[in-house]
């Protein structure tokens, strides 16, 4: 398994000689750390990333001290294995960028370093021993200042057979998932070079921070939504991402629209949580531009935007306002059902992930963002906040995550599906 971590190696001496592998558990560390990240410190939903200049590899008296710095907490494992002797730590998740295994390891009883990705969303450091060390103590300490995090690692020198005896690959159904699935990297319809651009948008932001509940305000969670999205489709490849804002910030409905147009988005989603002052309703829906809107939009986009935000690669520059509603409508014709079709697949995405969906979850209005004629566009509302249990989900990184992966999946299922279609389309 160590095969599939990206390799960073400082080799000191020949490994030791094979023992014994009992695959006994010992998990001295799986803590949600993002839960003591002190207000305004860093997003725990991003990769926490690795500081080397802070972080040391050492020998102290009778064993060794891993001091690994990290600009924020995450949820993390600590055991050992056999053949040879090693110390294996499991992070969700660290970006080791920039981490050198012969500067970081001054020990002489760590005869080698290897950290980098494990498998999607995990990360792995791997400390090859010069002999028989267990885990003494393991701890995360995170700074109320500035949320920035450092995984303390003491080990101290026993006999082999006690190692033997402690050793062995822990299970736990929060960290030993299955292996992914293989999902194809998605090319864009027009260029198998160029990776598909979605534009993701964090509703609300600035002086207007969306729906409320107590200190808890749409515009933060929704940004946070979206970085984790953003990792999320990163990590899976084949795709450019785009935020709208990347603080809380105000962004105009037409600048979100505009900026779609500037990336020459493939596709536009825009990320809300809605609340209700009566009433109870619960579980995520997915909107597109209704029929009824469409008409109007073209006409109101074309009296407010600027001409180069209206159509990618048509120049409007000497159309009226009549004529450019005209190409719209045009345009519409071929996108609406491509909208659709992208709204439809992420429905079967968030249920098959989190099997929370209202009970209509796929719906039709007249919101501003969706009015792009050109780029398949859909307004996902994760949840509500005025539901305890979703607006708990909505704070929680890990139930982030798991709707990430649904909208994933189903983004990643459209864009084969329109790859495929696109030969039939409309020229």
């Amino acid at each position: 398994m160590d095969a599939v971590v990206k390799r960073c190696r400082l080799r000191k001496t020949a490994q030791a000689g094979q023992g014994m592998n009992r695959f006994i558990t010992i998990i001295l560390g799986a803590l949600w750390a993002f839960t003591a990240v002190p207000a305004g410190a860093q997003d725990a939903v991003a990769l926490a990333r690795f500081d080397a200049a802070r972080s040391t590899v050492e020998d102290v008296r009778g064993g060794a001290h891993l001091s690994l710095a990290l600009s924020q907490g995450v949820p993390y494992r600590v055991f050992t294995l056999t053949e040879p002797n090693r110390l294996i730590v499991d992070f969700r998740e660290v970006d080791w960028q920039g981490a050198d295994a012969a500067v970081l390891d001054q020990s002489d009883r760590v005869r080698e370093l290897r950290m980098g990705a494990y498998r999607a969303g995990w990360s792995r450091l791997v400390a090859v021993l010069g002999g028989p060390l267990a885990v003494q103590t393991a701890g995360l300490s995170i700074a109320q200042t500035d949320g920035t995090a450092r995984l303390d690692i003491v080990l101290s020198s026993v006999d082999q057979a006690e190692f033997e005896a402690t050793a062995g690959a822990p299970r736990d159904p929060r960290w030993d998932l299955p292996e992914p699935a293989q999902v194809p990297q998605i090319a864009p319809r027009d260029d198998p070079n160029r990776p598909l651009v979605v534009v993701i948008d964090p509703g609300h932001g600035g002086i207007d921070p969306g729906a409320e509940n107590g200190s808890t305000k749409e515009a933060d969670l929704m940004l946070s939504m979206a970085r984790q999205l953003r990792e999320a489709l990163i990590r899976a490849g084949g795709y450019q991402v785009v935020l709208t804002r990347e603080a809380d910030v105000f962004v105009s409905l037409e600048a979100r629209i505009a900026i779609a147009h500037q990336v020459q988005a493939d596709l536009f989603v825009s990320l809300h949580a809605d609340a209700l002052a009566k009433g109870f309703a619960s579980g995520s829906t997915v909107y597109t531009l209704s029929d009824d809107a469409s008409d109007a939009a073209s006409s109101l986009l074309a009296e407010r935007h600027n001409r180069d935000d209206l159509l990618s690669g048509v120049d409007l520059a000497g159309a009226d306002d009549e004529v450019a509603g005209i190409l719209m409508d045009i345009a519409r014709l071929d996108n609406t059902p491509r909208s659709r079709a992208l709204a439809a697949h992420l429905v079967k995405g968030i249920e098959k992930s989190t099997g929370r969906l209202h009970k209509r979850p796929l719906r039709q209005a007249g919101f501003s963002v969706l009015k792009a004629a050109d780029i398949p566009s859909v307004l996902v509302e994760v949840g509500f906040l005025s539901s305890r249990e979703e607006l708990n989900n909505l704070r929680d990184p890990v139930w982030r995550a798991t709707m990430a992966e649904g909208l994933l999946n189903g983004i990643a299922t459209w864009a084969l599906e329109d790859a495929a279609l696109s030969r039939l389309r409309r020229k």
